[in-house]
């Protein structure tokens, strides 16, 4: 499990907080607000501490009577995640997966060149695609300190953040690319961030988890071969933002 406190609180319109609940080993925020009947349409604000290590994320709620049951994927709009699992995995006889919620930060950068994106090496499990630069947070870590970080580690751009626009999450059982077999839970605060003097782009972070990053037009993003979790993230910001 993460040593860091992820807590999801909802606050309603005249400012009076309605739930405050840890996010549980494959929860998902959204669904913890519906259990309480409440909906949201995503977070307002993401505050951190740093001992104990701790990340707040703030919801602007609305009474939502039996939302529980009608609960939805923040991202997909569709029914709510259930756990994955690798296809065709083979469990070696008492083989117990090592639980782990892992918390990281990733930013929508765009800039006059484009939208910022990073290439995932073959340190993960989704090699030769592309997604959101990013990455988890450091032990008492704040969340936009770690973006800033992550962003330069991996495109080497200097970026100022606009707010939180998401947070996404998947629980899944299955294999790291060093064989470990993990119940894994990620849990992604996806950032708005502007970049006002976009450079080209270079990995700093050389022989990690990112292998390239470049800028691409807005209209080039259909045709990569991005992440599964990114597409769809930037399908859900396009909706927000009537696109």
């Amino acid at each position: 499990m993460s040593s860091t406190a992820f807590w999801v609180v909802g606050v309603d319109a005249s400012g009076v907080e309605r739930v405050r609940e840890l996010l549980g080993h494959g929860d998902d925020p959204i669904r913890l607000l519906a259990r309480s009947g409440y909906a949201s349409p995503g977070p307002s604000s993401v505050v951190g501490e740093a001992d104990p290590h701790t990340v707040t994320v703030a919801y602007s709620v609305l009474p939502a009577p039996g939302s529980a049951a009608g609960a939805v994927d923040e991202v997909t709009g569709g029914p709510p995640a259930k756990r994955g699992r690798d296809p065709g995995m083979v469990l070696a006889p008492g083989e117990e997966p090592v639980v782990l919620q892992r918390i990281a930060v990733y930013a929508v950068v765009r800039s006059a060149r484009g939208i910022l994106l990073a290439e995932n090496s073959a340190l993960t499990n989704a090699a030769g695609t592309w997604g959101l630069a990013g990455g988890g947070l450091d032990p008492g870590e704040l969340p936009e300190a770690a973006l800033h970080r992550e962003v330069w580690e991996e495109t080497g751009q200097v970026v100022e953040v606009a707010g939180v626009a998401a947070v996404t999450t998947r629980h899944w059982v299955g294999r790291a690319p060093n064989g470990r077999l993990e119940n894994f839970h990620a849990v992604r605060l996806v950032y708005r961030a502007t970049c006002p003097d976009p450079t080209d782009p270079i990995v700093h972070d050389a022989d990690g988890t990112t292998s390239a990053a470049a800028w691409f037009p807005v209209d080039a993003l259909a045709d990569l071969p991005l992440a599964v979790w990114t597409r769809e993230a930037l399908a859900h910001l396009s909706r927000d933002d009537g696109g």
